[in-house]
């Protein structure tokens, strides 16, 4: 049994559906930070896939590498970004001893 090539649409859809995925988890958990840096890093990939899908499928006269170039833009952004949610996060641990959103929604002492 033959499934057939692999096509540009198939990449789009899986990238479409981890997108819709990731807004799924950011309306629906708006208690929990962690699982909402999750979500935006899925968000992220969900492009990324779609950056790469494009930049393999564009014609042998296009600059192929661009799509490439932008994913590893995103990955650094991706990257610092995690890493000063996450310290960020750890500070408001230590000083509120809790990550619930509900309850850092006001920056006051």
């Amino acid at each position: 049994m033959s499934i057939g090539p692999i096509t540009l649409g198939h990449f789009l859809t899986l990238g479409a559906m981890l997108f819709a995925l990731s807004v799924i988890g950011i309306y629906l958990n708006r208690k929990n930070l962690i699982v909402l840096l999750m979500a935006i890093e899925l968000m992220l990939l969900a492009v990324n896939l779609n950056f790469i899908a494009f930049s393999h499928y564009l014609p042998a006269a296009a600059d192929r590498m661009a799509g490439q170039v932008f994913v590893f833009f995103i990955l650094t952004v991706a990257a610092a970004e995690s890493a000063i949610g996450l310290a960020i996060l750890v500070v408001l641990f230590r000083n509120r001893a809790t990550i619930n959103v509900d309850e850092l929604n006001a920056l006051k002492d």
